[in-house]
């Protein structure tokens, strides 16, 4: 099965030369590169987010397998959907899906469903693949789009993921897709965010759940994120670090009603 891209040509360019070359000019390549366990990366249009996805994507060492996970934006499908065999199509080509790894999060996780539905128009993943494939052409991925809120089934499946990791006994990176506050002006964002940036820093999975939502912190990805940030512990991650954050209105202009965007590394 080849899953299409959904938003090629709005989000970011479906003109593979203009892609490359905004990739060029979004990911730096003189900076010190850190092998990371997890990160959470945002996934609005390149204009808007793509200097902190870069920066972030940028900043690290990438390995050749990496699952990566999104929330539902659409409510489609399973509310744990891991992506079928096959591969994802962008402007740079195809990716195949790790059917290894894939398999062993299948049985270490009986809440994963095989579902290709919860994929066909997400963003949330489909934005970070691109970054993936520009700085490593050997690459698999292991797509997981998530469409539940309770923090349980993050714990289990943060648990879950780091067992499958370990049996898989290779290196594997965790994207957590999600930007933070939605329609806020600029200065509250990011008052809000620095609350929900201080739990992830803080490696506090069940902080981060908790914040958003006793704060009403509108952060679309904090179940991937709180996801990412149970199995990275689990598998041994000690700190973190916030890579850049920006808002919408760095761009527009207009910080009256903006969205934000955190790059944090994990490892």
């Amino acid at each position: 099965m080849i899953r299409h891209p959904a938003v090629a040509g709005q989000f970011y360019s479906d003109d593979p030369r203009q892609l490359r070359a905004e990739m060029a000019r979004l990911v730096p390549v003189d900076v010190p590169k850190r092998k990371v366990i997890g990160i959470v990366a945002p996934h609005a249009g390149y204009l808007y987010s793509g200097g902190v996805a870069g920066a972030l994507y940028g900043a690290i060492e990438l390995p050749e397998t990496v699952i990566v996970i999104g929330p539902n934006h659409h409510g489609f499908g399973a509310a744990v959907a891991l992506y079928p065999d096959g591969e994802w199509l962008t402007p740079f080509g195809t990716v195949p899906v790790g059917g290894h790894l894939a398999r062993l999060l299948r049985e270490h996780l009986p809440l994963v469903e095989v579902d290709s539905t919860a994929h066909r128009f997400e963003h949330s993943l489909e934005v970070q693949v691109p970054f993936l494939q520009y700085l490593r052409n050997d690459l698999t991925i292991v797509p997981l789009c998530l469409g539940f809120g309770d923090y349980e089934r993050c714990q289990q499946l943060g648990e879950g993921i780091a067992r499958a990791i370990g049996d898989f006994g290779d290196e594997v990176l965790i994207v957590a897709s999600s930007d933070m506050t939605h329609y806020e002006p600029a200065a509250m964002a990011r008052q809000k965010d620095q609350l929900a940036v201080a739990e992830m820093l803080a490696l506090n999975p069940l902080g981060l759940h908790q914040v958003c939502r006793r704060q009403g912190i509108t952060m679309c990805g904090v179940i991937p994120a709180t996801v990412m940030l149970v199995a990275a512990r689990s598998l041994g991650a000690t700190k973190a670090e916030l890579i850049r954050y920006a808002t919408s209105g760095d761009v527009t202009g207009d910080n009256s009603q903006v969205v934000a965007y955190a790059g944090l590394a994990v490892w």
